[in-house]
């Protein structure tokens, strides 16, 4: 079992930053690919970044590459989501989530366990 817990959001003006964490507890964190997805009101939850389980491949929905950075530290069991240059279109709850796949990241169906989220508010 892994518990995850998110971190970071926030109320922020376009054009801000901010980082999220996702620190997970129970065994073996550093076994699981991490995924950051969001879900806006009304909308499906969509996918925004993955990384695997060291590090060593990223993978970023087309319109957040460049401004999203996913990365991770397995000896604080934490991963992150480095969130620049936000919009208003940006805002959403955002869930962090561990897969034992290294494949399909892109995927919600893959992902086994599940933080609670926290919410993201970027106004104009």
């Amino acid at each position: 079992q892994v518990q995850l817990i998110e971190s970071g959001g926030g109320l922020v003006q376009a054009g801000d930053s901010l980082r999220l964490s996702c620190a997970a507890s129970g065994r073996s964190f550093s076994s699981y690919a991490v995924g950051w997805f969001r879900q806006a009101p009304g909308k499906e939850r969509e996918f925004v970044a993955a990384i695997s389980w060291n590090g060593g491949n990223t993978y970023y929905e087309a319109s957040m590459k460049g401004r999203f950075t996913i990365s991770r530290d397995n000896a604080k069991s934490t991963g992150y989501l480095q969130m620049n240059s936000l919009k208003p279109e940006d805002t959403a709850v955002y869930y962090c989530a561990a897969s034992i796949y290294s494949d399909y990241l892109r995927s919600a169906q893959f992902y086994d366990y599940w933080g609670q989220g926290t919410q993201v508010t970027v106004s104009a």
